[in-house]
C-alpha cells in the first residue's frame, strides 16, 4: 500500500532495534521499548505537526489514481474499485471501495479515479517454497520433478533462483516467470494475492523464509532434493 518492499522496512525496524526504541517480542512481533515511548511523548507535538502535514499537504495532492476499466466508464461515474489478479479495476459494480471516474474511458484502458472512499478488498496468497540442490549435491538431476510438476500446476507465478533451478523447471517444460528480481517478485506477487511458487537452491532457502516471515506471508515447503 506504501509502495515501500518488505525488505526496506526490516532494515527501517532493525534500525529502530538497534536504536533501542522497539524490542521483538515473538516472530515478526515488536513492541515499543520504555526509551521509545519516552522518545514518542517528548516528540508528540513534532509528529502531530507532521501528520497534519502528511493529511493535508501530501495525502490531499495526491489526487489521481490509475485503474483499468472493466467497462465503458464516463466521467463523473461513481464506480467500483477492486483488484483482480493483482490489478486494479474499476466497473459499475458495487464494491466495498468506491471512486469517482476522472474522463470518459472505454472498456480495457487506464482511467484516472479520484476521491477514494472505503477499503479495497484483496487477499494475500500463500507462497509454495521448492527447495533443490546446488550442483555439487547433484543439481537438476537430484530433484523430484514429478512432485515439481505437481506444485507449478498449481499457481499463476513461478520464480527461481539458481541456475539448478531454471534447469530443473525447464525439464518439466516450463519457463520461469521470474528470474533476476525473483525473490523480491514472488514477495510482491502473494502480496497481491498473485498464486506463487519460487524453485530455490537450498543454500539460499532459510533466508528467503525470513523475507517470508518478515513481510508476514504464509508459506508451504516442498522439499524436492531427492533422498
Amino acid at each position: 500500500m506504501l509502495g515501500v518492499m518488505p525488505q526496506a522496512i526490516y532494515e527501517y525496524i532493525r534500525d529502530l532495534i538497534d536504536e533501542g526504541m522497539i524490542q521483538a517480542s515473538g516472530r515478526g512481533r515488536y513492541e515499543v521499548t520504555r526509551e521509545g515511548i519516552e522518545w514518542i511523548l517528548q516528540n508528540a507535538e513534532t509528529l502531530d505537526n507532521f501528520a497534519k502535514h502528511v493529511r493535508h499537504d501530501i495525502i490531499h495532492q495526491i489526487s489521481v489514481w490509475a485503474a483499468i476499466t472493466d467497462e465503458d466508464l464516463k466521467a463523473g461515474d461513481r464506480v467500483g474499485v477492486y483488484m483482480r489478479s493483482g490489478i486494479f479495476y474499476a466497473s459499475r459494480r458495487q464494491t466495498s471501495a468506491n471512486v469517482e471516474v476522472a474522463t470518459d474511458t472505454p472498456k480495457g484502458e487506464d482511467v484516472g479515479i479520484v476521491r477514494l472512499d472505503g477499503i479495497i478488498e484483496h487477499s494475500e496468497s500463500v507462497v509454495q517454497v521448492c527447495k533443490v540442490p546446488r550442483v555439487e549435491r547433484g543439481g537438476s538431476r537430484n530433484v523430484e520433478l514429478d512432485k515439481l510438476k505437481q506444485v507449478i500446476k498449481t499457481v499463476s507465478v513461478v520464480a527461481c533462483v539458481g541456475l539448478e533451478s531454471w534447469v530443473s523447471l525447464k525439464m518439466n517444460g516450463r519457463v520461469p516467470d521470474l528470474y533476476f528480481g525473483s525473490r523480491e517478485g514472488a514477495v510482491d506477487a502473494a502480496l497481491h494475492g498473485i498464486p506463487s511458487a519460487i524453485v530455490i537452491v537450498d543454500e539460499f532457502f532459510t533466508d528467503f523464509l525470513r523475507q517470508l516471515e518478515q513481510a508476514d506471508l504464509s508459506y508451504e515447503i516442498y522439499d524436492l532434493i531427492q533422498t
